[in-house]
């Protein structure tokens, strides 16, 4: 999975922050020394003073460098939250509503559960009994909708080209399933692709044109694009109502899909 940022950046942004801080109070200090002072002698301090003050308390107290970093931590967070929400609202039809998505369940399931994805994604195939089983453990209130994402690249986008490819047969889910299962990334061929194609009834050939068709390949750049508009920075990433999920995070995607269901 992705990571949006490494701590040496958080901790920039915090000693930023602090610099900030303490650079605005020593501005207020100087504005409120009295006018009458007549110089340093009398109390007047100038700025380079109060911040020798603010440096020298900064060492005695480096805790506080701490503090900073949860507070710039929980504002981080919350922003993002707030972004999330902004981008879901803004592609909402995009993401649930697409006539041409494929996904398992009822289509008209209470709640949908989106599903970014890459066929080498390891905590993708390690979390897809799981996914394919939430029509089933819902009573048929949740949906699965899948979204292709080949964050890697290379044979990544020729399988979601194939998957799509096999829905136009009627075959995503069996395609996707069996892409899925295969335990090693190395076993993820060209050739491989088209004997899982056959062996689950696609005709391999008309497959292959339709990979090549403007259809399937906008498919999958609408997709892409969707994904890089909500902000998807690794796979799997799962949207259930206004919930960014980013990761396999069971605990969260049922908290979620709960939420929805008001339970």
């Amino acid at each position: 999975m992705a990571v949006r940022g490494t701590r040496c950046s958080t901790i920039e942004k915090a000693l930023e922050m602090i610099r900030k801080l303490f650079t605005a109070a020593a501005l207020t200090a100087i504005a409120l020394t009295p006018a009458c002072a007549q110089d340093s002698s009398s109390g007047n301090m100038d700025r380079a003073e109060v911040e020798q003050i603010v440096r020298e308390y900064i060492l005695e107290n480096p805790e506080i460098i701490e503090d900073a970093l949860v507070a710039l931590g929980e504002r981080q967070r919350a922003e993002a939250a707030a972004a999330a929400v902004t981008a879901i609202e803004t592609h909402k039809d995009k993401l649930y509503n697409l006539a041409s998505d494929h996904f398992v369940g009822p289509a008209d399931a209470e709640v949908t559960v989106v599903e970014f994805f890459d066929y080498r994604c390891g905590f993708c195939k390690r979390s897809v009994d799981m996914i394919q089983a939430l029509p089933k453990e819902y009573d048929g209130k949740v949906r699965v909708v899948f979204k292709e994402l080949p964050i890697f690249g290379g044979i990544s986008e020729t399988a979601s080209l194939a998957a799509l490819s096999a829905g136009k047969q009627g075959k995503y889910n069996a395609m996707h399933v069996a892409l899925m299962d295969l335990k090693s990334n190395d076993d993820l061929t060209e050739k491989r692709i088209d004997t899982i194609a056959e062996s689950i009834g696609v005709d391999v050939k008309k497959m292959r044109a339709d990979m090549k068709s403007m259809e399937i390949q906008q498919q999958l750049s609408d997709m892409k694009e969707l994904g890089r508009a909500l902000d998807v920075g690794g796979t799997p990433g799962f949207f259930v109502g206004n919930t960014h999920i980013e990761g396999a995070d069971t605990a969260k995607l049922t908290a979620a899909i709960k939420a929805e269901l008001g339970s």
